[in-house]
């Protein structure tokens, strides 16, 4: 997590290569992403791929030199779309979770960051507790949904195909709060879009459902493509250019402990 318009243009986007110059690649990786996560991923209104996942993905198939291309696919369904061979990995900030690992294979972390709530600026919740009987906002099929069935069951918990359905809900009034990336939610909060509200608090993370950082999805038993990303990603942080796409989008190291 998928709204209409949303459908169309990844329907219709055609696949972005990331670099030209096949002749000098090893082979080539068509990678999916969702296109509907700032700043991780986004489709734009003229068919471009932006955000972080986008940058780093392209750095790792140039450090791979492999040629590779990017499709859209709806959140909900993306690890069946793999399993399927539309693509060959997943880079969409895909936790690496327990769950997960019995459908599909990961390489190494590339990103970790804790979840979040977020209110109205004027709302009269102050903590945690306060969440009791509160509508909360998540994306389907995430582990921040997750997050929340087991940690706020109090609250009443309800779900979108997409972070800007939930975003919608919540500056229109319809919800009370919200629970996402930390980053996701800081970053649309400093904005005109969510200058309705603000952060509540960061929570404390859930190993078992948050899992161990946003990692490479590739399909089971793809042992040597996941080993060859992990690598990429030790490469790139090790020559400066993660810190160059890091410091691109956020003011810290969002690589985690």
């Amino acid at each position: 997590m998928r709204i209409s318009t949303r459908l169309l243009a990844a329907a219709s986007i055609a696949a972005v290569s990331l670099f030209s110059g096949a002749a000098l690649a090893q082979d080539k990786l068509v990678i999916g992403t969702e296109g509907a996560y700032p700043p991780f991923n986004n489709l734009e209104a003229d068919g471009t791929l932006t955000g972080f996942d986008i940058d780093i993905a392209k750095a790792l198939c140039e450090e791979m030199k492999t040629e590779c291309t990017f499709v859209t696919n709806d959140w909900d369904g993306i690890i069946p779309a793999l399993q399927a061979k539309k693509f060959d990995a997943i880079v969409a900030s895909m936790s690496i979770t327990p769950e997960r690992l019995e459908k599909v294979d990961f390489s190494k972390k590339y990103y970790n960051t804790p979840p979040a709530i977020a209110v109205p600026k004027d709302s009269p919740i102050k903590t945690l507790e306060d969440l009791k009987g509160k509508s909360l906002g998540a994306q389907g099929s995430t582990t921040h949904a997750n997050y929340a069935e087991k940690h706020l069951a109090d609250s009443d918990l309800k779900l979108y195909p997409t972070a800007d359905e939930y975003k919608l809900d919540i500056t229109n009034g319809r919800i009370d709060g919200v629970i996402d990336d930390i980053v996701v939610l800081s970053e649309w909060v400093k904005s005109d879009a969510g200058a309705c509200c603000k952060i509540l608090t960061p929570l404390k993370v859930d190993p078992e459902i948050n899992g161990n950082g946003a990692g490479i999805a590739v399909r089971k038993g793809d042992a040597a493509l996941a080993d060859k990303l992990s690598g990429a990603i030790a490469a790139i942080r090790a020559n400066g250019k993660y810190k160059e796409i890091n410091d691109k989008y956020f003011d810290f190291d969002v690589y985690g402990e």
